[in-house]
């Protein structure tokens, strides 16, 4: 059962997106990572991965995720960063409370990357924009079932600018113990054959690093998006697609889908 703890962001949408029950989830995500097959490669710096209900985009978040299998003790800090989907925000929204919790239990924030975050103009100290969003939840049961131990930095992207989300991936790029997640779905409820046109067109930009050519139709993490492709490009770090599809290849219909897309960010430049 979620905790009532205040100091603590309990699950929202556990039994929607994704089972309440412990083991029900850890089986699902078990079973969703043994069948991705990721290419052989050094751990990612950073990752792009879908945040619908599992049925539907767990398969595509799961081949961002198998990237980490195989060195997951290297991982002590991760950056998660995803739309406002519920609450308006001026800025990037970062929480105050000391944990987030799922129902494999609790992740604990990472107390520097916030205060390393405190002097930039345009974050906010705001928990009711992370208390209903399911962008940055999703993520958490793939990350607590493959890393041993890890520290989080959870970042909700409101009204704000590109170049503002690359400056704070730069103030906690750090080293190889810090990954970054960015959290995005693709196109939203075009029919199939449409989907897959614009969902090509934006992986084709996201490979290039062309983040003005992705907007709000393209990606609702596009701000999130952008923001990670300029600061991949001033690092030399370069992205590689993983997975693409869209719900109409997983489940549901084909005449209102949602795109997916799963790309990996290797390099390993310092701060």
């Amino acid at each position: 059962m979620a905790s009532r703890d205040s100091d603590v962001r309990p699950p929202a949408v556990a039994g929607q997106f994704y089972p309440a029950e412990p083991a029900r989830l850890r089986g699902q995500v078990l079973r969703l990572l043994e069948e991705a097959t990721p290419p052989a490669a050094p751990l990612p710096k950073a990752l792009i991965a879908p945040h619908a209900g599992y049925m539907y985009s767990g398969a595509v978040a799961a081949a961002a995720f198998a990237t980490l299998r195989e060195r997951p003790q290297a991982i002590e800090r991760v950056v998660l960063i995803g739309p406002a989907h519920y609450v308006a925000v001026r800025g990037v929204a970062v929480p105050s409370v000391a944990a987030f919790e799922t129902p494999l239990g609790r992740v604990p924030m990472d107390r520097d990357g916030l205060d390393a975050l405190a002097g930039l103009p345009f974050i906010v100290r705001a928990d009711a924009p992370h208390a209903p969003e399911h962008a940055l939840e999703v993520e958490l049961p793939f990350l607590q079932q493959l890393l041993p131990d890890f520290r989080l930095l959870p970042l909700v992207v409101g009204d704000a600018q590109p170049q503002e989300v690359a400056d704070l991936l730069a103030a906690v790029w750090s080293g190889p113990e810090t990954l970054i997640v960015i959290s995005s779905d693709l196109s939203h409820f075009h029919d199939y054959r449409t989907a897959q046109r614009l969902d090509g067109a934006t992986a084709q930009a996201v490979e290039r690093g062309d983040w003005a050519a992705i907007g709000p139709n393209e990606a609702c993490g596009c701000l999130a998006v952008a923001g990670l492709l300029i600061e991949a490009s001033r690092r030399g770090v370069k992205a590689r697609r993983l997975a693409l599809c869209n719900s109409g290849d997983t489940a549901g219909s084909r005449d209102r889908v949602v795109g997916y897309g799963a790309w990996r960010f290797d390099g390993r430049a310092q701060a």
